[in-house]
């Protein structure tokens, strides 16, 4: 496969098998969908739209999606995460399922009528090149949604140096068997995950200012998030990060228009349409 780092899609291959999100309810997976397609054009796509999900794990966003258009295409490098998404997406007749990389080629050129990649292009060795790969796809006019980690560019000076400690550990974490990345992980969602959103939770009920908080976007979701996601953040091995405007400009120079992000959490995620 082209574009792709291997150790990064064995270790996500186990993650969704650790992590399937099938034991979520309908309403915890539902807000956390909202949270990336409440700016997603679903109004103006044709009758029958044909479209993509580029790198689509488990299928927990295309259960949402797939009702809303014609045919869904489901591409992932993992044989191990698209046997959880053929699982849990086995009541939808109009899903189509592809072992493959953004760069692999496996859709014709010009043929979709939208796409949508979210947390996946960060984890790959050429991200602006996979974008490219997207745009190729897409017919002229097709929205196409994409979330990339943000570099913290918006964030004040003690929330970036936590990271900046973390990210050490996460160098560290991510070269470790999956069973040993599994329990510390699990660790870290206990006792630094829940306490922190539980207390931004709190102050948020106080009337107080929690959008620097660490860990809020956490708040209200389940603990399940916070397992998964702390494994997905300490156990991956290739992660890069992007300001918005590094965004924009690989957007722009991959053939989009009309580029604009949500203001919400989380950062960054944006709609564009092909030029």
């Amino acid at each position: 496969m082209k574009n792709i780092d291997k150790l990064t899609v064995d270790g996500f291959g186990e993650e969704w098998k650790q992590f399937n999100q099938s034991t979520l309810s309908e309403l915890e997976l539902r807000k956390a969908w909202n949270q990336y397609f409440d700016i997603f054009p679903f109004n103006t796509l044709p009758d029958n739209s044909e479209g993509f999900d580029m790198g689509c794990g488990s299928g927990r966003w295309a259960r949402f999606v797939a009702p809303r258009v014609g045919i869904l295409n489901c591409i992932d490098p993992s044989s191990k995460a698209l046997t959880v998404a053929k699982n849990n997406l086995n009541e939808f007749k109009n899903i189509n399922f592809f072992e493959g990389s953004v760069s692999d080629n496996i859709l014709k050129e010009s043929s979709q009528d939208f796409g949508y990649s979210l947390g996946v292009l960060h984890h790959i060795p050429d991200t602006l090149e996979g974008i490219k790969d997207c745009s190729k796809l897409l017919k002229k006019d097709a929205p196409f949604l994409l979330y990339l980690y943000y570099n913290l560019e918006n964030r004040p000076f003690l929330f970036r140096l936590l990271w900046k400690i973390s990210n050490l550990l996460r160098k560290f974490l991510s070269i470790l068997p999956h069973k040993f990345k599994y329990i510390i992980t699990s660790l870290i969602a206990i006792f630094v995950y829940y306490p922190l959103a539980r207390i931004a939770l709190l102050a948020e009920k106080m009337n107080l200012d929690v959008s620097n908080f660490p860990l809020v976007d956490y708040r209200n979701k389940a603990f399940y998030f916070m397992q998964t996601d702390a494994l997905d953040r300490f156990g991956t091995r290739l992660e890069k990060r992007f300001s918005k405007e590094d965004i924009s400009l690989m957007l722009t120079e991959a053939g989009f228009k009309n580029i604009s992000f949500s203001e919400g959490l989380p950062y960054w995620v944006c709609i564009s349409f092909k030029a």
